[in-house]
């Protein structure tokens, strides 16, 4: 089904970019972050939900000073006289004095929507950083499983040329020549298997980078030869821990999740409290003309001032349920908060432990594949000269193959398991 799916998404973006020229890029995996997060169109979207937010921040500031606002009125009416107009204009300003706290609690519940939305879109970005760091580990794997795959198949193709010499001169039997060529063409087929999963690793980094799949992407190799270093910097699990404590962004979003709902009990319980408002309007005089085209103003400027009070005395029950529902929403979030931090202890030793229980795995995988390599390149030599059957060189060849799969599978799960917990205590992701 993924690779369907993929099928389809180059398709459609292939006919989508028809007529456009395909670019080329050289990324190393900070190359890739940084265009992804430049470029990722759900990131795009959170941006502007960020800026809504800041908006309806911003806006809420306001409601502490006052509204003015203008009218304009005109009258028309027919009587014994004949037809004849007046018209009005005023000027009135309210401003509110007093709601309770409700809106210093609503300019501080946005200001906390505001900072939870940064907290937000930080967590998107570690989520992004790691599909984009395991695509690119697994391109890194295969290519370099895929040089070792060609080795071996430079070697089985000579292995197939002296066989076919010696069986014509009758040193071995037309069985090893068959074994020695269908070794030859698993080893073909390996290399082809190898190269079509970095064609669809590729793209699905370029999925991930929300880049055109009919560009040309090719990554920028690190040095992962010595990954001795990763387990020398590796910090205790209790540092580790409580790094993350502080950084996980699940974590503070929690954490703001409760001060919200501290904010929303506050707003629920202004309304047990009365609102103040005052008020200023001016109104200015009337003009009016008849039907013979006599116009006059009439009446003089009016000025007044108030001030208002609304008292809640009775909302059937309806202040007091939305307090208590608010109150259990606290609770809530206190819950979850607690319920975060114990899933975040929990991720982070099962992620530490994951990443010693690797780094033993690498080491020993490390020791069978150079072992593995060398007593290979000794049965070839052997097999040349004819001491070993064809039967034994391929069983250690195929040793070997399994030996170096298990050692590139294991490298990079370290890389990968050693990054995830850096990505956990806040660190960035380098190679």
């Amino acid at each position: 089904m993924k690779k369907v799916i993929t099928l389809i998404f180059v398709l459609l973006a292939g006919l989508s970019m028809n007529g456009q020229e395909s670019r080329s890029y050289q990324f190393t995996l900070e190359d890739c972050l940084r265009y992804a997060f430049s470029n990722s169109y759900e990131r795009k979207s959170m941006e502007l939900s960020h800026q809504s937010l800041e908006t309806a921040y911003e806006q809420s500031k306001q409601q502490r000073l006052p509204s003015v606002s203008a009218s304009v009125g005109q009258n028309f009416s027919n009587n014994a006289n004949g037809w004849s107009t007046s018209g009005n204009v005023g000027l009135g300003s309210s401003v509110t004095i007093f709601q309770g706290g409700n809106i210093n609690n609503t300019i501080e519940q946005n200001r906390l929507n505001v900072e939870r939305n940064e907290v937000q879109l930080e967590r998107y970005d570690n989520q992004l950083a790691v599909q984009i760091l395991q695509s690119f580990l697994s391109i890194l794997g295969n290519q370099e499983m895929l040089k070792y795959q060609q080795e071996v198949l430079n070697t089985s193709r000579e292995q197939v040329k002296q066989g076919r010499k010696r069986y014509q001169v009758g040193s071995i039997l037309e069985s090893d020549l068959l074994l020695l060529e269908a070794q030859y063409l698993s080893d073909s087929n390996n290399v082809v298997d190898t190269q079509i999963s970095i064609e669809e690793n590729l793209l699905d980094l370029k999925v991930l980078l929300s880049m055109d799949p009919t560009n040309i992407l090719e990554i920028v190799s690190p040095d992962t030869d010595n990954l001795d270093a990763m387990r020398e910097s590796l910090p205790t699990e209790e540092e580790a821990i409580s790094l993350a404590m502080e950084y996980m962004p699940d974590l503070r979003m929690s954490d703001y999740d409760i001060r919200l709902a501290e904010k929303s009990v506050d707003l629920a319980r202004g309304n047990y409290f009365p609102s103040i408002s005052a008020n200023a309007n001016v109104g200015m005089g009337v003009l009016s003309y008849d039907s013979q085209g006599n116009t006059q103003w009439y009446g003089k400027p009016t000025e007044s001032l108030g001030v208002s009070m609304n008292i809640p005395i009775y909302s059937r029950g309806q202040t007091k349920a939305n307090v208590k529902k608010s109150r259990i929403a606290l609770e809530q979030a206190q819950l979850d908060y607690e319920q975060s931090a114990l899933s975040v202890r929990q991720t982070v030793v099962q992620a530490y432990r994951n990443v010693v229980s690797a780094y033993n795995a690498y080491k020993v995988s490390q020791a069978k594949e150079n072992a593995y390599s060398k007593s290979f390149n000794a049965y070839n030599i052997q097999y040349q000269y004819g001491s070993i059957t064809t039967v034994d060189l391929l069983q250690q060849q195929n040793n070997y193959l399994n030996a170096l799969n298990s050692y590139i599978q294991n490298k990079y799960s370290l890389v990968m398991k050693r990054k995830i917990l850096d990505v956990y205590m806040g660190k960035q992701i380098t190679l």
